[in-house]
């Protein structure tokens, strides 16, 4: 299911509300939010909500039901009157150092927001004596509604705002194989994978490690390249120099391209970073092969658009000495220029996934959380 812009939900209420009910807009963003700073870089997860109307009669936020409640698609079934957003989400979102980095130190060099999400939810309502919550049945508040006129509010129909995309091959004609939250569809048969862009699937190029065991878990991640400007970052060389690593740079590092390796994952922020910071810095050079893993493959569900938003984050927390930074992030633009989905084998211990060639470790449950960020 692919939306126009973004999706809407309705909370689940009683039917026998559903004759009166008046349907009012929530904003409502979830993502990673990065502050990076001259010494280290803040990380907030944020799931928030706010009216897309103002007006005191109603609740600010839905507040912790749109994570607690299991929320629905807005269906041709969904009965009663829906208020159209007046405010922007840009309005309310848009300033997230004022918001979300009050406590962070200054000065902030450069944020980033990745893996967001952003939908609107309606919430159910009826008018009485008094503003009733649909979902409880119970008075909003014991406040009078004499000054409320719905009236004043346009009206309009959230329905029918989401594309349904066949999931079949359209190189071969095979079911595509993915799961319910993977964005990365694979098809066995003709050994290719899909991405959705706008209203249809474009094919994606990929890869797997060669050396990966029958019994490995295959993790994702997005292989950038990327131009970079203000900085001299196009070879493996090159990395050593910017990151201070302590290696002794040999011949044929200069022309061993440099690419950012990004999660294509939703995982916590500071584990995200974390990933993408230890594959950059490793840069792997193995063998590839053009093959779907015939063992379990963990979802694809950030998308490429978030992934290249983290990128000139990455290369902020690959800089050393730190003391530099200041000096040459505001200088520095990244340009992302191609993408490739590699498959990385991981070896499952008992809390733990593991790959043995380059010593990065994943907490098991925190890998099978995230599915929920």
């Amino acid at each position: 299911m692919i939306p126009d812009d973004y999706f809407r939900y309705v909370l689940p209420h009683k039917p026998a509300n559903n004759g009166d009910v008046v349907y009012f807009p929530y904003w409502r963003f979830k993502g990673m939010l990065f502050f990076c700073g001259p010494h280290k870089v803040d990380e907030r997860y944020v799931d928030i909500s706010q009216q897309a109307i103002r007006n005191h009669n109603f609740p600010f936020s839905v507040g912790i039901r749109s994570q607690a409640m299991k929320i629905q698609f807005v269906t041709p079934d969904s009965v009663g009157r829906f208020l159209k957003p007046v405010i922007e989400h840009q309005q309310i979102f848009g300033d997230f150092e004022k918001r979300f980095g009050r406590n962070i130190a200054r000065p902030i060099l450069h944020q980033a927001h990745i893996g967001e999400t952003l939908s609107l939810i309606y919430a159910p309502f009826f008018i009485r004596d008094k503003l009733y919550d649909a979902v409880l049945d119970k008075p909003v508040s014991e406040m009078s509604i004499e000054n409320l006129d719905l009236a004043d509010y346009t009206e309009t129909d959230p329905r029918g705002h989401i594309r349904f995309v066949s999931t079949l091959c359209p190189h071969c004609g095979w079911d595509l194989d993915g799961e319910r939250d993977a964005l990365v569809l694979r098809c066995k048969n003709c050994q290719s994978t899909w991405y959705p862009v706008g209203r249809k699937l474009k094919q994606l190029k990929f890869a797997r490690m060669a050396h990966g065991d029958a019994d490995a878990v295959y993790l994702p991640f997005w292989r950038i390249r990327a131009d970079i400007s203000g900085i001299e970052l196009k070879s493996y060389a090159d990395l050593i120099k910017v990151a201070n690593l302590p290696k002794a740079v040999q011949e044929d590092w200069h022309r061993t391209a440099f690419r950012f390796w990004v999660p294509a994952f939703k995982v916590r922020p500071r584990i995200f970073l974390r990933l993408a910071g230890q594959v950059t810095v490793v840069q792997p050079r193995d063998e590839l092969v053009s093959r779907i893993p015939d063992s379990r493959i963990h979802p694809s569900n950030l998308p490429v658009a978030e992934a290249i938003e983290s990128l000139k984050l990455i290369l902020a927390g690959l800089i050393k000495p730190r003391k530099t930074l200041a000096d040459k992030l505001a200088a520095i633009n990244v340009d992302a220029k191609s993408v490739a989905l590699i498959y990385f084998p991981f070896k499952e211990a008992h809390v733990e996934y593991i790959q043995p060639d380059y010593q990065i470790a994943l907490n098991k449950n925190v890998l099978s959380l995230s599915r929920n960020l």
